[in-house]
């Protein structure tokens, strides 16, 4: 599991309290030893905020089952010195978090923007996907989350933290050197995901071009030898600005660049700030826009006490500037801004949606953790995927949970 924190509540503690659970059923079925094993990824700021927090609901995990419970806990390496010192909790997480959202159980993955928190179970507008059985997948974000893990601090038994032995601490040790060496681990990931990819195309190429050419296509399909067309494909797009990985904003940049004249974008984001590279082609480009954000009263942070209580009011500040922008231009028909409001209920739904010119359905989603705006590209550790797919009920379900 990777998210942002773990939260305090009734639900989050049924949550632990599963994982207990199945720890302890795997742990008796099997005698001294499992073969279940628990990985959990949080924020370091944004998990140790309070004195009830997401380690402290984790500590019973980590004693009773040390062999098999793994918490890290990732600290950015721009809070260091004297930043660290003065900032106080709660503001230290503007300058960068690990806001990745991955639940991953064997071969199923949930990829989603939502964070372990009540909320996000309740009332707070979200997106979700399961993609089952798809141990490629499983595979990547479990290397991924491992890697991470690996340049991240170890919650220890007694509520302190640690580094693996042989890794550069991210605020006490040279940033340079972390950064680097972070790059190098999770590129790693990346590379070998790349390589495994290339060599199962390679497979399937071959199976379909081999030197035997007397078998149609139907008869590989019959005997089993060749897996019938795929439909759908699935990019994972990574984001980690302090580790000099930028895949993510690439990937989104080009899909804005490239969508031509009568296709159409839907995006949305809980927190419109977006990075002036994407105003710019979204002002820029000719395919129509329809971007949705939350309204003011909607905004996670509405009616909050302090500072935090105006967040509402700056994203709204940000929206006007881009309007004006849109209508200064005269672009106010092809770019569209509607505002998400639905009473009880927060928004936190985050996404793109493409539609080629023509089609009244998507051909591509982009679902994960970014929001698009200058944290997501610059300071954040994010993941999401590019859901690519021909298939047309699949293409409908997208479209359905989606703008329309």
């Amino acid at each position: 599991m990777a998210s942002l924190y773990l939260g305090t509540g009734f639900l989050e503690q049924e949550l632990v309290d599963c994982l207990e659970e199945m720890l302890d059923r795997s742990l008796q079925a099997s005698g001294s030893s499992s073969d279940l094993r628990v990985s959990i990824l949080l924020d370091f700021t944004r998990g140790s905020r309070g004195r009830k927090n997401s380690r402290t609901m984790l500590l019973p995990l980590l004693r009773r089952f040390p062999e098999q419970v793994r918490v890290s806990l990732f600290h950015t390496p721009n809070l260091r010195g004297l930043l660290r010192l003065l900032i106080p909790e709660r503001f230290n997480e503007t300058i960068g978090l690990q806001h990745i959202k991955v639940y991953l159980f064997d071969d199923n993955v949930i990829l989603s923007g939502a964070n372990l928190s009540d909320s996000y179970f309740t009332n707070r507008q979200d997106r979700y996907i399961l993609l089952r059985d798809s141990p490629e997948i499983a595979d990547f974000f479990t290397e991924l989350v491992n890697a991470i893990g690996d340049v991240s601090l170890q919650l220890r038994e007694d509520d302190t933290v640690q580094m693996m032995e042989g890794m550069v601490h991210p605020y006490q040790g040279d940033k340079i050197t972390y950064c680097e060496m972070a790059n190098k681990r999770v590129m790693e990931v990346i590379n070998s995901a790349r390589t495994r990819q290339e060599f199962l195309h390679a497979q399937t190429f071959h199976s379909s071009q081999g030197e035997d050419h007397c078998f149609s296509q139907q008869d590989l399909y019959a005997s089993g030898d060749m897996k019938p067309k795929p439909d759908t494909w699935i990019y994972p797009l990574i984001q980690m600005k302090p580790f000099g990985i930028q895949i993510d904003e690439m990937v989104t940049e080009t899909l804005l660049t490239e969508a031509e004249r009568g296709a159409r974008v839907y995006l949305t984001t809980g927190y419109f700030n977006l990075t002036q590279a994407y105003m710019d082609l979204i002002l820029g480009t000719r395919a129509e826009y329809q971007i949705l954000l939350a309204s003011p009263e909607v905004n996670g942070f509405f009616g909050a006490k302090g500072v935090a209580g105006a967040i509402p009011a700056a994203y709204v500040y940000i929206e006007r500037q881009f309007y004006n922008e849109v209508c200064c231009v005269g672009q106010q028909e092809r770019v569209r801004l509607q505002e998400y409001f639905r009473n009880g209920w927060t928004f936190h739904a985050k996404g793109l949606w493409l539609y080629l010119a023509g089609s009244s359905l998507p051909c591509l989603t982009l679902i994960g953790s970014p929001n698009f705006g200058y944290r997501s590209v610059h300071r954040d550790l994010e993941a999401q995927v590019a859901i690519v797919t021909e298939n047309r009920d699949l293409q409908h379900q997208l479209h359905q949970l989606g703008f329309s």
